[in-house]
């Protein structure tokens, strides 16, 4: 892998690769091999897969392509057939004979092995048809399903970096500053603080600055910023670079929980090739300006979560947080400016300098601008990650997107915004989600996770679980929270 010497070589090479892909004369199979679907068995559907394939000789007329996650998590493992995109749910070892002879050779789907949607019936062949996916705008989570996580071919043959290529050469940091300004990117962390001015209120302090990335997501049931760690780093990176650019940084961390094996693994890699490839470290496409990232892992504590514990971690000290008087733009990791910002945040900053801020600003609300992906989970038909505009209401990602409460049970409430959040009952369902909507009933949007509860669940045993686990969690360092926490414990049982 040669290092790209400049834009014109990294614009050369991208032009090479879009060639190539579209002379391939071959099927393509994109295999989910996120978590979730690993879990269901994926190592095992695809080594069958390849030996299904070499025995019906079809091998050098079929690719298969081994992505992240596409979103519809619990009906992994998940095939899409490419060009047709033709779509198999829960894709067990025996099926694969039939589908390779129904499917790859002749194009036509197995009826039998389709996905069969709960509300009319009927099978619907391909993936863009399934309401799940037809409902959302994909636009962070749109090319999962054709990306290799470990190749940065596939990013740069889909138009990654070429954020980064405007950044370094058309842009001034003031002028990315402003593109983020405009486009209202908030933080998808669970704060939503205004980003651009994050970003500009870094810029203006004195020292070596740091542009750090959040991947601690320690909500119960959140796993969004996982999934795109490890479906698209190169996403992440990308938005990070760009950030450093912007606050004239040259050295970044990712956090990351030591228990995603998986977005350490695929994250390590993005990080080494784009290193070799010249899109990291010393003098990025011949630019002059260097950057480089390193991975930390944190040992799973909830409170690391929070900004200055996280950079409490990060210096290799016990994750307590400070007071806030002091903000980590102006002494954060090292008492340097710092600028954090979670994953699902940075992942939006390419396609805001690609696309534009009037462009981006056009999606959601007034106030809460661009996609959101949330996690949704519990008594819900469909439970999976979800991508929609800010201002979605919750009904239409619970019933409409997420198919309902199964059994045709009673909706009782939906947990948003982890521990720190609230249950909203059914006479909000009608709620727009966006940082402000829901403060407005008492719970917060947080990193993105929807817990669905129907008629069969105790509101007290929630409540408990949700008490215990913040009582177990908590760092101990003020009286309210160590010992009030233990107290309300206490009465709730």
């Amino acid at each position: 892998m040669a290092k790209l010497k400049d834009r014109a070589a990294l614009e050369e090479f991208r032009k090479k690769l879009q060639s190539k892909n579209e002379k391939r004369n071959k099927k393509l199979i994109s295999l989910c091999a996120g978590s979730g679907c690993g879990a269901y068995g994926t190592t095992k559907v695809h080594q069958t897969l390849v030996d299904e394939l070499k025995k019906q000789k079809l091998e050098k007329k079929v690719e298969i392509k081994l992505t992240g996650c596409h979103g519809f998590c619990e009906k992994g493992p998940i095939m899409v057939i490419h060009p047709e995109g033709i779509f198999y749910p829960q894709v067990k070892e025996k099926n694969l004979p039939q589908i390779v002879e129904e499917t790859i050779k002749k194009g036509e789907l197995v009826k039998s092995l389709g996905y069969k949607d709960p509300a009319s019936k009927k099978t619907i062949a391909l993936e863009e048809d399934i309401p799940f996916y037809k409902l959302q705008q994909r636009v962070i989570f749109g090319n999962n399903g054709i990306i290799d996580p470990t190749s940065i071919d596939d990013y740069i043959a889909v138009g990654g970096y070429t954020a980064l290529e405007k950044a370094l050469f058309d842009l001034k940091p003031k002028k990315i500053i402003d593109e983020i300004k405009a486009a209202g990117l908030r933080g998808r962390g669970g704060g939503g603080f205004p980003t651009g001015i994050k970003w500009e209120t870094c810029r203006r302090q004195k020292g070596d600055k740091y542009v750090i990335c959040n991947a601690d997501e320690g909500d119960p049931g959140a796993y969004m910023d996982r999934s795109l760690l490890e479906v698209n780093p190169h996403s992440v990176v990308e938005g990070m670079i760009i950030g450093a650019i912007a606050i004239v940084s040259h050295e970044g961390f990712v956090y990351v929980r030591h228990e995603y094996p998986l977005a350490v693994k695929n994250l390590t890699v993005a990080l080494q090739k784009a290193e070799k490839l010249g899109l990291l470290g010393k003098n990025i496409l011949g630019s002059g300006f260097d950057f480089t990232i390193h991975i930390s892992r944190g040992g799973g504590a909830f409170v690391c979560g929070e900004s200055t514990a996280l950079m409490a971690s990060l210096e290799g000290n016990p994750g307590r947080p400070r007071a806030k008087y002091v903000h980590t733009v102006e002494k954060g990791f090292r008492q340097n400016p710092s600028n954090l910002n979670n994953v699902e945040t940075w992942a939006n900053v390419p396609v805001i300098i690609n696309q534009g801020a009037e462009w981006y600003a056009s999606i959601g609300t007034e106030r809460s601008k661009g996609t959101k992906i949330f996690s949704l989970v519990g008594k819900v038909v469909n439970t999976g990650l979800v991508e929609v505009p800010m201002g979605t209401t919750l009904r239409s990602i619970i019933f409409d997107i997420g198919g309902g409460i199964p059994k045709k049970k009673q909706f009782k409430a939906v947990q948003t915004g982890g521990p720190s959040g609230g249950c909203i009952p059914e006479q909000f369902l009608d709620l727009p989600v966006d940082f402000d909507e829901l403060a407005k009933v008492g719970s917060i949007m947080g990193s993105g996770v929807m817990i669905v509860m129907d008629q069969d669940t105790c509101m007290v045993d929630v409540a408990c679980y949700f008490v215990d686990f913040l009582k177990d969690e908590s760092c101990g360092q003020c009286n309210p929270c160590r010992e009030g926490l233990k107290q309300m414990l206490v009465i709730l049982t």
